[in-house]
This record gives structure tokens, sequence and C-alpha cells, in this order.
């Protein structure tokens, strides 16, 4: 009779081992699809009113399409949570941990907005997207933004243009490379550097957002309908020069600062908490032993 052993599963690194490298979740086909059909549906909602006729008045009326995004925004949110955990082979752990951090991202929204832009949600983000990767990255930025909308009352037409902004946020971090192997001071730095210029540019894009129904301003920073490209698109940029860079400017240095400072002890805590939910598990089988 065989004494052979059934196969079963052996661990790069036991107990007493060292600790496997957590890698972000990576993109399959399926995960591919659905955020570039998300994000092309995202730079259209932005970017149309440049485009439009303005015989038609619809530019002005930019505000209106808010609700119409937002009910395209949501299933379409979770179509890249199913299409990544069928790619990747994740469980429910994963979508418990996509709510816990989001929670805890619109905890901290409002310790913050409306002081000089001082938010430290986007430090969250970053290091989120970090180690979850693009995927569930976007997920987790668009979902925080809508938690801190219904926690703080901050629902209105601009809302799901931020959850857009903010998933293509967290989504750049997790797009950011050498993500399992460059660790330490260098990869702080490069997070770090990413927040800064991502602070600005998310501030940029939600300018884009009410700067085309927003009255009353001069005509030297006025968004006119029908204008060509090149023209409005002169403005836009004098606009926000005129009306948001301190404020950008407030978010990315205090991303900067506490990613710099703290980050490399919650990129540790993400980590730690991504491998015991199984994130990008490998499982590798023993041959019988005889």
């Amino acid at each position: 009779m065989s004494d052979a052993q059934p196969a079963r599963p052996a661990h790069p690194a036991g107990p007493a081992g060292p600790a496997r490298p957590v890698r972000p979740v990576r993109l399959g086909p399926r995960s591919v699809a659905a955020l570039l059909l998300i994000s092309g549906i995202g730079v259209i909602a932005f970017g149309w009113p440049l485009l439009a006729d303005p015989a038609s008045g619809l530019a002005r009326d930019h505000s209106q399409d808010a609700p119409w995004l937002l009910a395209v925004l949501l299933p379409l949110l979770v179509a890249v949570v199913v299409a990544t955990i069928a790619d990747s082979g994740l469980d429910a752990k994963a979508v418990a941990m996509l709510g816990v951090l989001a929670a805890v991202g619109a905890a901290l929204r409002p310790l913050g907005a409306g002081t000089a832009g001082l938010e430290p949600m986007f430090f969250l983000m970053v290091l989120s997207g970090r180690v979850l990767g693009p995927g569930f990255g976007f997920v987790l930025g668009a979902v925080t933004m809508f938690a801190s909308a219904l926690l703080t009352g901050g629902v209105g037409p601009w809302m799901p243009f931020q959850m857009l902004s903010m998933g293509w946020f967290a989504m750049g971090a997790g797009l950011l490379p050498d993500a399992e192997r460059l660790r330490g001071r260098l990869e702080l730095v490069m997070l770090a550097a990413y927040g800064c210029v991502a602070a600005f540019l998310y501030g940029t894009v939600m300018n884009l957002q009410g700067w085309t129904y927003i009255g009353g301003m001069s005509s030297g920073v006025s968004f006119h309908p029908g204008d060509p490209l090149h023209e409005n698109l002169a403005r836009f940029l004098a606009y926000c020069l005129a009306t948001s860079v301190g404020w950008d400017l407030g978010r990315a240095a205090l991303t900067v600062v506490l990613t710099l400072t703290i980050g490399a002890t919650l990129l540790k805590a993400l980590r730690r908490a991504t491998r015991r939910a199984a994130f990008e598990a490998q499982v590798t089988f023993e041959g019988p032993r005889h």
C-alpha cells in the first residue's frame, strides 16, 4: 500500500520565514475594459461643453447632467469590482477591505476640507491606491468621495465628477512602477511626488466641471460657448491660476508632508492587512511524498 501523501498547499514562507511582498491587485482584461469604459465616459462628461454647439444652450446646462452621470457611474463601479475579483480570484475579504478604507477616508475628509485645501484624505488615497492597485484604487477613490458627500451633506451636481476625479487620483497611484521591488525611502519620495502633482491635477479637473456654468466672472477667464477650443483653454488656465492654485497648493503640501512622515507606517499596515485578506494569494502544491 502506497504511503504517498495528498498534495497540500505550500506557502513561500512559513511562520518563521520572511513575509512575501504584497503585490498590488493586477489588472486583467475584464478589469481593463471596465476601467477604460468608465474613464471614457468620465472624459466625455467633463469635456463635452467645450465642443457643444452654443446655439443649443447645452454648454451652460452642464450641471444638469450630474444625475445621469451618477446613474451610469454607480453600476459601472460595481462592474469594475466584479471584473477585478473575477480576474484576480479575490473573495469577499477584498470588498470588506475596500469598505473599511472608504469609511476611513470619508471620516478624514471633513477634518480639513474648507481649510485652505488641507485634506488628509488625499494622502490615504495615494497609499491605498499604491497597495491595492489601479482597479481597486479607482473604486476606493470613487466610493470614498460618495460616502464623504453623504456624510457631510456635500451632495450636489459636482459629486459624480468628484467621484471620477478621486477615482483617477487613486488609480494613478496604483499604476506607479516597481510596486513589487521599490521599497523604503525611494518609494515614499515617489509617492510624495505623485501626490503633489496629482493634487494639482485633481483641482484642475474639478475646475473644468464648474467653470463652464459659473457665471458672473470677467470675460478674461469666463467660458465662452462656441469659441475656438484653444481660446477657451487659455481662459481656463487663467481661471485656475486666479481661483484655485492656493487651494491646490495646500492640498499638495499636506499630502507630501504626511506621505514622508507617516507614510512608511501606514504602508506597512496596509500591506499587512492585504496579506491577511489574501490579496494576490499565490498557492503552490507539493508533489507526493514517498
